[in-house]
């Protein structure tokens, strides 16, 4: 195998985890275990060494917070105050919200590595080094990347970024209010959209029925949540841009960005990344290993996403199946990933968002919200056929047009959702 640049700084990612262990040992929540693992991460023995380390929770974050991670710091109010860190909260996608700290500017410095692994990306960014960006996703996702309640522009305005949005649930949003927001980035003339793919998709399709175009954007970013080939295909074909998935969270910063071949390449600066209990497809549960942000290092996190590691001879990229809660089970206990599903729906029109849900009796029923006029029946046929044989089922899927599907608890949807315990 030729030892090619990207090869080159993968490997390189070991020396850097060996340089961060002395720091790693001081930290309170690891001390215990790295001893008991006897942890020395030296060759030829890294990978092996470093696999005998336990999984991190977001329960054992959240246990003694922040002094599981600061034992010496003054109180955390104090180092906020005086601009030392920053403080922020996860969305509570899986549990219930987590506060976060890091650096200041490491945000900001962390998302600059990711956008630069994409060329088309990083080429825009080099000819426009402001580049304006307009943020349209769930008010309530996070302190730090949108705001929460009501705001004037001036408010939701953060220096080269203006947050568009102020409805947790797109589908609600008045014409009125549609139009603002397109008032809004005409007015602002973004370079690129950084997206929820359910909220962006939604707007998109408002644009589309009012002919609004934006003749300053050169692409879209889908963040925040899995992106689906539906919201994929109305946000390219309303706004005839690139659309990128970028793919992290508050704690770990951005971890995965999509380049212009499809693949979705790692930061590898910012973390190190594995495939925990991979099944027999190599689908497993991504762990991630902080590299940057020395507050509050995350040493072999469960993100709570299934993913798969995908090695070319030229590198390695990354497959993202989406929330491991939210995977179907086959009639055989096959375990099926959002990403599967997902696929059925590929080159399907008249759908603008979906949930396809899996009964505790067995049965399933897929819930759309139409694109215009809808699916054509052959359409639902051949989806609902596809998943049929996906999950071996026997029985036949139901179908319901729907006017508003609602997201969980943490403001996301869900694009397949295994939890409703009624029978159907």
């Amino acid at each position: 195998m030729l030892a090619t640049p990207e090869l080159i700084r993968e490997n390189a990612q070991f020396s850097r985890l060996a340089e961060l262990l002395p720091r790693w040992r001081r930290v309170p929540l690891y001390r215990d275990s790295l001893a008991r693992a006897n942890c020395r991460l030296s060759a030829p023995n890294l990978r092996a060494d470093f696999s005998r380390l336990p999984l991190l929770g977001k329960r054992e974050m959240r246990t003694g917070f922040p002094h599981n991670f600061l034992p010496d710091a003054p109180p955390l109010e104090n180092l906020v105050e005086n601009h030392l860190l920053e403080l922020e909260h996860t969305s509570g996608t899986t549990e219930e919200r987590l506060p976060v700290i890091f650096p200041r500017g490491w945000w900001d410095a962390q998302e600059q590595r990711a956008l630069r692994l994409n060329a088309f990306v990083a080429k825009i960014l080099e000819e426009h080094p402001h580049a304006r960006r307009v943020t349209i996703t769930a008010p309530n996702c996070n302190g730090l990347t949108c705001p929460r309640g009501w705001m004037s522009r001036e408010e939701r305005t953060l220096g080269n970024t203006l947050f568009a949005n102020l409805a947790r649930i797109p589908f609600l949003l008045s014409e009125t209010e549609l139009a603002r927001m397109a008032s809004e980035i005409e007015e602002w003339s973004p370079q690129f959209l950084d997206v929820d793919p359910v909220h962006g998709a939604w707007f998109a399709l408002y644009c589309e029925r009012h002919g609004i175009q934006f003749p300053s954007l050169k692409f879209v970013l889908c963040s925040y949540e899995f992106p689906s080939v539906v919201h994929r295909r109305i946000l390219q074909r309303v706004f005839g841009v690139p659309v990128f998935n970028l793919y992290g969270s508050t704690e770990t910063g951005h971890l995965l960005i999509e380049n212009e071949r499809g693949e979705m390449k790692a930061s590898l600066d910012t973390a190190f990344l594995e495939i925990v209990e991979p099944g027999a497809r190599g689908i497993g549960a991504l762990a991630v290993t902080t590299l940057s942000n020395d507050y509050m290092p995350l040493l072999r996190y469960r993100i709570g996403d299934l993913a798969e590691r995908r090695e070319q001879p030229y590198g390695t990229h990354y497959l993202v199946h989406g929330r491991a809660a939210a995977a179907l089970t086959s009639t055989t206990g096959r375990r099926l990933t959002t990403w599967d599903i997902d696929q059925c729906f590929t080159d399907t029109n008249g759908i603008a968002h979906y949930e396809l849900r899996q009964y505790s009796n067995g049965n399933l029923l897929l819930c759309y919200i139409p694109e215009h006029s809808g699916p054509a029946k052959t359409t639902l046929h051949r989806i609902t056929s596809q998943v049929t044989a996906l999950l071996n089922l026997r029985t036949k899927i139901g179908t319901q047009s729907m006017d508003v599907l609602l997201p969980s608890a943490s403001g996301k949807f869900r694009l397949t959702n295994p939890g409703p315990n009624q029978s159907l």
